[in-house]
């Protein structure tokens, strides 16, 4: 089963910290682009700007074909496609995952960058105050778990 019209569908995947996040998907029929393309594509660029982060779990391809209203194959096909490309990467029976160092990830490395700035700063705070690294570890790991 094709889209037939203009369909903005909601599925979820699971995000790198195991939470269940929503994904919205618009395909076009209409388009002259392969309804495969437009989901890799969407797919791609949610990658690249950081929405879907190393480690997510993307949908099953059934469950990605049943909410977007394509065939299982042209779902698998994009899937194929994204692997090809080193965006994701099949794990069999486990499922499809982003890959660690997908391509055209900028979003990935300005938030690698701006973390290594804030870790920098931390230590040379922790080191002005002369605090012992292990209690600097322990707070940042109670403060991290507050977050959480």
């Amino acid at each position: 089963m094709e889209a037939t019209e203009r369909s903005p569908a909601a599925v979820d995947a699971i995000d790198h910290l195991g939470r269940t996040r929503r994904m919205v998907i618009r395909l076009d029929p209409s388009l002259p682009i392969p309804t495969f393309e437009q989901v890799r594509a969407q797919l791609s660029v949610m990658v690249a700007v950081g929405l879907l982060q190393p480690g997510a779990q993307l949908p099953t391809i059934r469950a990605m074909a049943e909410a977007v209203g394509l065939a299982p194959n042209t779902v698998a096909r994009a899937y194929r496609e994204l692997e090809h490309d080193g965006v994701v990467v099949g794990q069999g029976r486990r499922g499809t995952f982003v890959a660690e160092n997908p391509p055209h990830s900028e979003a990935l490395d300005e938030q690698r960058r701006r973390l290594q700035g804030a870790v920098d700063a931390f230590v040379f705070q922790v080191q002005q105050l002369g605090v012992v690294p292990a209690d600097a570890a322990t707070a940042v790991a109670a403060a991290l778990e507050e977050l959480a």
